[in-house]
C-alpha cells in the first residue's frame, strides 16, 4: 500500500492565498525558550536543562481556509436542502463520509478560468468508464500549480451544473488543487464586468444551497494518483461552529 501525500504545507514562505488570508508562523526554537520551561520549575535556570535547551514551540496566526482544508455546508451558505435545514459547521460533520474510494477528473487542459459543466464531468466519467457510486469523494485536477506564480488565479473551477452533477448522484465530498472549487475570482470578476449576472459569483460554492456537501481545497500532488482505485482519506479538524477545517489529505494506492 502506498500512501500518497496530497497536502500542501501551512508556510510563511509559499504563497498560496490573497493578502488579505496569508498565514504567520512564529517559530520559537530550543535556544530562546528555556524561560517558558522554568515558568513551571521556580528555581530552574537554563544551566540546569540538558544542554541548556528549552522546546520549540510555534504560534500560527491563520484562517481555517489556509492550506489543505475542508469546507463545510455553513462557508456556502446559512441553510441547505433548498432552504429547509441548517446548513452543518465542520464540527458537525459526518465521520464515515472522509475515507471512501476516490475518483480523479482530470481539467488540467482547460484555460484558467474555466468553468466546468455537467456535461463535462460526464464526460470525463466516460472516458475513464467510471460508474459513479454514491459517497464516492471526486478530486478534480484543474491546472493550477502550487508554489508557482499567480496560484490563486490559476486552475479551471467547477460550476453550479457540475457541482450539481455529482450531488444528485450522491457525492458528498469533492476536492479540488486549486485555491477554489469555483474559478479564479479574477477570471470571474472580468465576466461579471461584462455580464452583470450575479449567478456566475460562486456558483459552485453556492451550489451547496440545494444539496448540502463538502469541498476540499489546495490539494496538491494530484499528478501522483490514479484516475480510480484509490482510497482517500480527509478527516477535518474538529473546530467548534466552524466553516472549515483543515486535513492532511492522503490518497491510498495498493501497488
Amino acid at each position: 500500500m502506498q500512501f500518497i501525500d496530497l497536502s500542501i504545507p501551512i508556510t510563511n514562505d509559499v504563497i498560496s492565498d490573497p493578502p488579505v488570508m496569508r498565514p504567520n508562523i512564529t517559530y520559537m526554537t530550543h535556544e530562546n525558550t528555556w524561560e517558558q520551561i522554568a515558568m513551571f520549575f521556580p528555581g530552574l535556570t537554563r544551566e540546569d536543562l540538558p544542554d541548556g535547551e528549552g522546546w520549540a514551540v510555534e504560534m500560527l496566526s491563520l484562517s481555517t481556509h489556509n492550506g489543505t482544508h475542508m469546507d463545510a455546508p455553513w462557508h456556502y451558505h446559512s441553510t441547505t436542502d433548498s432552504g429547509t435545514t441548517p446548513a452543518p459547521s465542520i464540527d458537525e460533520a459526518p465521520l464515515d463520509l472522509f475515507f471512501r474510494p476516490g475518483v480523479k477528473l482530470d481539467f488540467s487542459d482547460r484555460p484558467h478560468g474555466h468553468v466546468v459543466s455537467g456535461a463535462e464531468v460526464e464526460a470525463e466519467l466516460a472516458r475513464l468508464g467510471h460508474d459513479l457510486q454514491p459517497l464516492d469523494i471526486v478530486l478534480v485536477q484543474s491546472g493550477a500549480m502550487y508554489g508557482s506564480d499567480n496560484f490563486t488565479d490559476q486552475g479551471c473551477g467547477m460550476g453550479a451544473d457540475a457541482t450539481l452533477y455529482l450531488t444528485e448522484r450522491g457525492v458528498q465530498v469533492v476536492g479540488t488543487d486549486a485555491w477554489s472549487w469555483d474559478a479564479p475570482f479574477s477570471h470571474t470578476a472580468r465576466r461579471w464586468a461584462e455580464t452583470r449576472d450575479p449567478s456566475i459569483i460562486w456558483e459552485g460554492h453556492k451550489a451547496g444551497r440545494i444539496r448540502p456537501y463538502y469541498q476540499i481545497e489546495k490539494l496538491t500532488n494530484l499528478s501522483a494518483i490514479p484516475a480510480t482505485g484509490f482510497t482517500f482519506s480527509c478527516f477535518p479538524v474538529k473546530i467548534e461552529r466552524a466553516s472549515a477545517g483543515w486535513i492532511r489529505a492522503v490518497a491510498l494506492v495498493e501497488d
